[in-house]
């Protein structure tokens, strides 16, 4: 089956990460990778493998990054990765034991987060589509993020994809404000009962660090991962306090706002 997939992959100054992305995907016909006007040596990594495709496009959304990539693919099946994914060789395997015919449109797969290139026990990410038909799929924003909408049955296969980011701290710092910012937007602008109940606690602002701290320590068992449990749970709670953070920046921003009208 591997040769009826086209990965998907959206970079945008991604050199401590593409090439041992790209490595994992010898087995692909054709890559195509969406660029946001990178400026560093992603370009350079990306055109050193002769099966990438390259197509820029300025940054929107990360849904509208996908949805112009989906355009630029012709094989029925589409594996839409970031450029910090790491397929692992039980995964690979799998991916190529899958029947082609069958009457399966997507397929999740689960996530091991990695500090430094070691996989940690128990992370936040969920497990997501990212193997489906590319004729039945097309992607919507969520808050920061983005999520595939899929027709069709959907099945979870067994083996892990590494989340493996080596950019800087002060990159994924910069990208967590970023986040953050349209993250507090969702927030304020969903009405309090459609959102789930770990949006609701984000929007009471001190405790979702200190449960955050609890969760990924104790009930995802970090504790045990030495140092780099511990600096994954450290991230996640900066996260969380710049999401308070923002999120009282806003709302006394709207406050004054009523005020001054009023």
């Amino acid at each position: 089956m591997r040769e009826e997939i086209t990965p998907l992959i959206l970079t945008y100054n991604e050199t401590p990460n593409i090439a041992r992305t790209l490595e994992k995907l010898h087995w692909a016909t054709v890559i195509v990778v969406i660029d946001s006007y990178s400026t560093d040596t992603t370009l350079e990594i990306l055109s050193s493998y002769p099966q990438v495709e390259i197509f820029q496009r300025k940054f929107d959304t990360f849904a509208g990054q996908c949805n112009y990539g989906l355009t630029k693919i012709s094989s029925q099946w589409v594996l839409s990765l970031d450029a910090d994914y790491v397929l692992t060789d039980e995964l690979i395997d799998e991916i190529q034991a899958l029947p082609a015919d069958s009457d399966i449109d997507s397929y999740s797969i689960r996530f091991k987060y990695c500090v430094f290139g070691k996989p940690l026990r128990g992370t936040l990410l969920p497990p997501r589509k990212v193997l489906y038909k590319r004729e039945k799929a097309i992607y919507q924003d969520d808050g920061h993020a983005h999520r595939v909408l899929v027709d069709g049955k959907s099945a979870m296969l067994s083996a892990y994809i590494h989340h493996d980011d080596q950019k800087p701290l002060s990159r994924w710092l910069w990208a967590q404000d970023r986040y953050m910012v349209i993250e507090v937007k969702k927030l304020l602008e969903t009405p309090i009962q459609e959102l789930s109940w770990s949006d609701r606690i984000r929007r009471q602002k001190i405790l979702a660090p200190v449960i955050i701290l609890f969760y990924c320590l104790i009930l995802k068992g970090g504790i045990f991962d030495g140092w780099e449990g511990w600096y994954y749970a450290f991230q996640r709670v900066l996260a969380e306090i710049l999401l308070a953070t923002r999120l009282i920046e806003m709302e006394k921003l709207i406050l004054h706002k009523h005020h001054k009208i009023n």
